[in-house]
């Protein structure tokens, strides 16, 4: 991945964190822990997001997302942005009604998921995957 799609899904992190109205302590450590492994948390366009000198809508978060996965998103990009934010959501052990409709926003942009009933419940189970395998690696911390 280029360093401007780094910068771009920690930009979609950030927006995620802030879709309920405000970022959770683990929001807020996870986010700075990814930011520092991907080298950004300097960079000028991060850097004020990362330590929420400037807030951001849930429309930009949504714009973000767009911007990232493009018009033809590839199952990687998508799989990737999707566990991404999912350990973001996770990590504070809570799901608010935003982050939720967050994520059955993205679901509707899976390319591999033509709008069929089982899609949604696909992501579901995916997402809660990802939780367990970060619960249980964070357990044996």
């Amino acid at each position: 991945m280029g360093n401007s799609s780094v910068k771009q899904l920690v930009k979609i992190l950030i927006g995620a964190a802030w879709i309920d109205g405000r970022i959770q302590s683990e929001e807020r450590e996870y986010l700075h822990r990814v930011a520092k492994q991907s080298g950004v948390a300097q960079d000028p366009e991060i850097h004020p997001l990362l330590y929420e000198l400037k807030s951001v809508s849930p429309q930009e978060c949504y714009n973000w997302v767009q911007e990232y996965l493009g018009d033809r998103p590839t199952r990687e990009d998508y799989q990737h942005l999707i566990e991404s934010i999912s350990a973001l959501i996770y990590s504070d052990g809570e799901v608010a009604t935003e982050e939720a409709k967050l994520l059955s926003r993205l679901q509707l942009l899976d390319p591999a998921i033509a709008p069929q009933k089982g899609g949604y419940n696909a992501l579901l189970k995916t997402i809660q995957k990802l939780y367990h395998r970060w619960i249980d690696g964070e357990s044996q911390m």
